[in-house]
């Protein structure tokens, strides 16, 4: 599409994912011109977002809200459905319970208030919301019980996000440069920032516009940063997603004076299949992730657990597990899991690219546990399944409290003896999904300096605004924040843009 270089354009969006697309068609819906830019080739677009599952993170006061987004709830049997509620207070709290009280209030509450609003803004745009059964609530005595905060999830995942969005921009009429990589803003201090600069197919090119959006991601692609900001060892770390988010976006901020912004030391990783590529693989999507976690006991070379399984629900603990794992004696650790629960995993741990044993006896297990000490795993079983309050009633839906008493490191919820065969393994290590470190935006996406000073025509979404996550992460809290910081980014672009037309 080359020949959209050269014509007028009012915003520029640098990215072409979940933010980056939401951001474009907002600021068409208030006026203005669109040109995205993308690095990837037209196969590959959309960043982080075309491997997401598809959780969606929103406030709610019950089934009838739910059925303003998903109509089709009404087919469903409600009387076995417990959809719960997931007020403002509850978002809160989960945010800043998981975050130890560090995001920024002010976007904060511009996420949790606007949450409801978002969703019913992208279901006008195509977005299909489904029940998040079997993800966010299991049957029990024939009734689901939601207990995430996630009762409707993106159906078709991060794929069909991405390829809905794309089909609503280009109804839109918003052009998009495939193979375009942003360099440098063109920026001064009388006309702020007046467009990029660009890496396009062996090219150099300076594209003008009157504002622009970064919406491209963090630096979660980029070995040498990783190492820089995460610490020793995450240049080592597999990527669950794109392999395109390398910082370019961060770093033309930083060079005009964007302020650093949240917690540049942390990030989103998950437990992710051992043998897994380097980065992610469309076809497979996120189903290299191993969330059961809660269910299993994990060990690590050492034939050791080293973390508590039953913490938490997988959404409040499951951007950690990565992290763990990479602290372990090789960077990898086992999942175990006996026929008790088998029945609970996800679809993820039904793939044919997997990197799963099976023994009838645990004996037998452990020398299939490549890299683990079988001696130590044999007795750790031992020592956990003498362990367990058996006379408390296991729920998966609730935190039930079957815990273990007098282990080095206890389990405190969803604790079942591995004693019943075929026992089942899965090998794992660190996944990075995407930093935590961004730049300081406003309430109204705006780019800020130091002292809340807004770059004129620059604004951010996405991945890229800093302070709303540190040291862990609430499922669905991601794509959320980009669709609404992201529709928030392309009107205010719009009305700067319109701004700049009255002020001639």
């Amino acid at each position: 599409m080359t020949d959209v270089v050269g014509k007028e354009v009012d915003i520029i969006v640098v990215g072409a994912g979940n933010a980056a697309t939401c951001a474009a068609l907002s600021a068409v819906e208030n006026g203005a011109s669109v040109l995205m830019l993308e690095t990837a080739l037209k196969d590959s677009r959309g960043g982080n977002s075309a491997f997401t599952g598809g959780a969606f993170r929103f406030s709610y006061n019950g089934v009838d809200d739910l059925m303003e987004l998903c109509p089709s709830l009404a087919d469903e049997d409600l009387d076995n459905i417990d959809f719960g509620t997931y007020t403002h207070d509850q978002y809160y709290d989960d945010i800043f319970r998981m975050t130890q009280y560090r995001s920024d209030a002010d976007l904060i509450e511009v996420l949790v208030t606007n949450s409801f609003d978002t969703a019913k803004w992208m279901t006008t745009h195509g977005i299909d919301l489904i029940p998040a059964t079997g993800r966010q609530a299991f049957k029990v005595d024939g009734k689901f019980k939601f207990w995430g905060g996630l009762a409707l999830r993106i159906n078709g995942g991060g794929e069909q996000l991405v390829q809905t969005l794309h089909d609503k921009a280009e109804k839109a009429g918003i052009d998009v440069l495939y193979e375009a990589t942003a360099t440098d803003l063109l920026y001064d201090e009388d006309r702020g920032v007046h467009g990029v600069r660009c890496r396009h197919k062996g090219k150099v090119l300076n594209l003008d516009s009157k504002a622009v959006v970064l919406a491209c991601g963090g630096f979660e692609s980029n070995q040498e940063m990783r190492a820089r900001y995460l610490g020793p060892g995450w240049d080592l770390a597999k990527v669950r997603g794109t392999e395109y988010n390398n910082g370019e976006g961060l770093t033309m901020a930083l060079d005009i004076g964007a302020m650093p912004y949240g917690h540049w030391s942390g990030c989103h990783a998950v437990a992710w299949d051992l043998n897994a590529p380097a980065y992610g693989d469309l076809d497979i999507g996120d189903q290299f992730q191993k969330h059961n976690v809660p269910f299993s006991i994990v060990v690590n070379a050492n034939g050791e657990r080293f973390r508590d399984e039953g913490e938490d629900f997988h959404s409040y603990c499951y951007a950690r597990y990565g992290g763990e794992i990479l602290q372990q004696p090789g960077m990898f650790a086992w999942q175990i899991f006996d026929q008790k629960v088998t029945h609970l995993l996800r679809s993820e741990y039904h793939i044919r690219r997997i990197t799963k044993v099976t023994a009838n006896t645990i004996e037998e297990l452990a020398p299939k546990l490549e890299g683990v000490n079988a001696d130590r795993f044999i007795q750790t079983v031992k020592d956990f399944n003498a362990s367990i309050r058996t006379d408390i009633p296991f729920d998966p839906n609730v935190h039930d409290g079957r815990c273990t008493e007098g282990l080095a490191i206890n389990k405190s919820n969803w604790a079942n003896p591995l004693d019943t065969p075929p026992f089942e393994a899965y090998a794992v290590t660190a996944g990075v999904t995407f930093t935590f470190g961004g730049i300081k935006v406003s309430t109204k996406a705006e780019v800020e300096r130091t002292g809340k000073r807004a770059i004129p025509g620059l604004y951010a979404a996405g991945e890229m605004v800093g302070g709303l996550y540190f040291h862990n992460y609430a499922s669905g809290t991601g794509l959320m924040a980009g669709a609404t910081f992201g529709r928030i980014a392309g009107r205010e672009a719009a009305d700067h843009v319109k701004m700049l037309g009255q002020a001639r």
